[in-house]
Formats: structure tokens, sequence, C-alpha cells
């Protein structure tokens, strides 16, 4: 009974108006009135009970007129990290000759963000503008969208509410936390296996830094110790080296499985370790690219960090299996350690099983090196600590 009083009293808040308190309590006087005019016959009882019926009728009107010509918008909101705060903007336009006055405007925020927001604004004066900033805290990762801005008034009497909506759309990115690393075996130690390839790399950088790949006339903000003098005097213009520029550097591929089931909170630690790992990376100027069922193969900050950001367990696998390259798999499933190519390294969350058995398992599919996640002690340092190494 009460969800239904609850959903008719919005619906009519929301198309025309409800009542307030005091609302109800003058209808029922102006009824009794009426009820005792029309047993006295007295005229005077039913001056008044028209009266308050007269006053109900424009108090009724009033509102929903307080609240025509009015525009809302929303300035664009930045991103931020898990434990951040969100900076909300609205603008509460009034163009018409007449102020605005006693309102209550609500952010209808996503139930995962919390509560709708609300603040109560006492007067928009003609032509004017009310920007209201406030700041929202997050504590989980997630893209978030809303579009609905309300105002509320029960202006001038306060005998009924009325309440409308705005279209304000709002898109927030939450990105998930990047802890700070010192040190990063599975990073560091990747493809170590190809290390004649890397080494072989590391001497052609040395041989082909300084050597002239081809000549160009000379342009203003040139240095002048590019200059080849011996080709400009020949040709009776300057001429400039161009030099070979060595480009070449490890990829490191990061891959989160998450097109598997996992349990929540293992998964949000998964997100963690591969922004952490893909940020540990990119500081050490690696060519490093993050995997997800979802999107393939990225690069580039924001473009990982909104992935990361909108990634869930058990999503479609939408995108090619990741390259056949020594990687890093971030996994809930054992199995998957199977097929991994050569020289990648694994993070494995096993809440079923004790590390032992784990670890025999691993041992017995020649998967290579890794870290088996312990959920009961800490990510930040789990991620620097020695891989495991199981040989034959």
């Amino acid at each position: 009974m009460k969800k239904i009083i609850k959903h008719t009293t919005n619906w009519l808040e929301t198309h025309w108006v409800t009542p307030a308190y005091g609302g109800w309590l003058l209808a029922t006087f102006g009824i009794c009135f009426f009820g005792a005019a029309t047993n006295t016959m007295a005229g005077w009882l039913y001056v008044i009970s028209g009266i308050i019926f007269a006053l109900l009728g424009l108090a009724a009107i009033l509102p929903v007129r307080s609240l025509r010509n009015l525009s809302v918008s929303r300035k664009p909101i930045a991103p931020v990290s898990v434990g951040d705060e969100l900076t909300i903007e609205l603008a509460i336009a009034n163009p018409t000759s007449k102020p605005k006055n006693l309102l209550q405007v609500w952010d209808v925020l996503p139930s995962e963000l919390g509560e709708p927001m609300q603040i109560p604004v006492e007067t928009i004066a003609p032509q004017g503008v009310h920007h209201w900033i406030y700041f929202h805290s997050t504590d989980k990762r997630g893209i978030y969208h809303w579009h609905e801005v309300q105002l509320r008034t029960a202006n001038p009497l306060g005998l009924f509410w009325c309440r409308r909506s705005w279209e304000a759309t709002a898109k927030v990115v939450v990105y998930p936390t990047v802890l700070p690393l010192t040190n990063c075996p599975l990073v560091d130690e990747i493809g170590r296996e190809d290390s004649v390839e890397l080494q072989s790399q590391q001497r052609s950088h040395s041989a082909i830094e300084n050597l002239t790949r081809s000549l160009r006339p000379y342009r203003l903000g040139d240095p002048t110790r590019l200059i080849h003098w011996r080709t400009s005097a020949r040709y009776g213009e300057l001429q400039v080296r161009e030099l070979e520029v060595f480009t070449g550097s490890q990829e490191v591929l990061i891959c989160l499985d998450s097109s598997t089931s996992w349990h929540f909170e293992d998964f949000e630690a998964a997100v963690i370790a591969a922004a952490s790992m893909y940020f540990y990376a990119f500081s050490h100027q690696l060519n490093v690219k993050l995997w997800t069922a979802k999107t393939g193969l990225l690069h580039g900050n924001q473009a990982v960090l909104e992935a990361l950001a909108g990634t869930n367990a058990r999503e479609d696998l939408e995108t090619a299996e990741p390259p056949y390259l020594p990687l890093i798999w971030l996994t809930q499933n054992r199995v998957s350690l199977d097929s991994l190519p050569p020289g990648s390294r694994w993070l494995l969350w096993q809440s079923s099983s004790t590390e032992n058995e784990v670890a025999q398992l691993v041992k017995s599919s020649h998967s290579g090196a890794g870290i088996v996640i312990d959920t009961a002690q800490s990510l930040h340092k789990q991620l620097q600590q020695p891989l495991i190494k199981y040989q034959e």
C-alpha cells in the first residue's frame, strides 16, 4: 500500500502537482466549510469554502508556471581515480524577465555513485544564471552515465509541490588505482628467453646511432653541427644531415583474462595490477600495450585507463585473441596457463586451493614463471616479489 501511495505521489508531482501538508489541511477545511454550508444554507459558509477552493486552484497552477522557461546545462566532468573527488558543475539559467524563487535542485546520480545530490536555491535573478559546484567522493572504478536534473518548487504559497526533469547528460570515468611500483619482476623479466635478440638490438643501437641517413636543405632552427659543409659547397646551399634514430624497444603485452568468471574482489585486484604494471612499463620507456576481451590491444595512457575503468568479468570476446608472443597473463583460470606462449609470465588468483596445490598444478603444466596472488597479503608487495619458477 505504501509503495502504491508513493508511486502515485511521485507521478502526480512529476506530471502535474501533489499537495503539501498545508494543501491537504486547507483542502480538508474547505470540504468541511462546504458541508456545513450545505447543511445550514448559510451564504457566508459558501463564500469561505469558495475562497479556499479558489486559493487551492491558484496554488496548484503557480508552481508549474514557476518552473517554466528554465534551462539546465552541465560542464564536462574530468576523470578521476578511485578515492578522488569528482568536481561536478551545473548551471541553471533564467532567461525570463521575472525572478525564479525558492527552488530545490536535484542531480539524479546513478545508484552506483550514491543518492541524488540536492541544493536549495533561494532566487535566480532575471536573465541570471545560478552555478552549482559540488564535490562527490568515489570508491569504485567504472564509467558512469546519467542525464537527469530535477527542479522542484512549491512557490509561492507552499501548498502544492511540482517537480520537472531537464536533460543534462553526464559521463564520469573513475580510473582504477595505480600502485607505485619501484620494481616489477613480471615486467622486468618478460621475454628474457629472447635476450639474444634484445642484445643484438642494443648493439645495433650503438652501431647506427650516429650514421647519416640522408641530406636535406637547411631549415631555420636546425643545429649548425648537422650541416654537411662539403655537400653544401658542392650544391651552393646549406645541406643538413638526418641521422638514423634507434626506435626498437622491448614490447610488453599485459593481458587481462576478462572473458572468464572471476570473484569480484579478485577481478578488481587484477584490474589494479594491470594498471600498475602498465604504468611501470611506460615509466621505463617500454613499448607496452594492454589487451582485454572487449577492447583488444590498446596503447596510450588515457585509452588504457578508460578501458580498465569500464572492463568487467565475463564480458564477451569481441576481438581477436592476443598475439602469440611473450605476454603477462592475469587470470583466475589456472587451466589457461597451459596455452601461454613461450617466455610468458602470469599472475594467478586462486582462492579455492592451497598454495602448495596450486604449485603442483602449475608445475605439471610447464607454464613458466609467475606469481600466485594471496588475497590476504598486500597486492603492492606481491607485484614486487620474485617470480615463482617451475622447471622439470
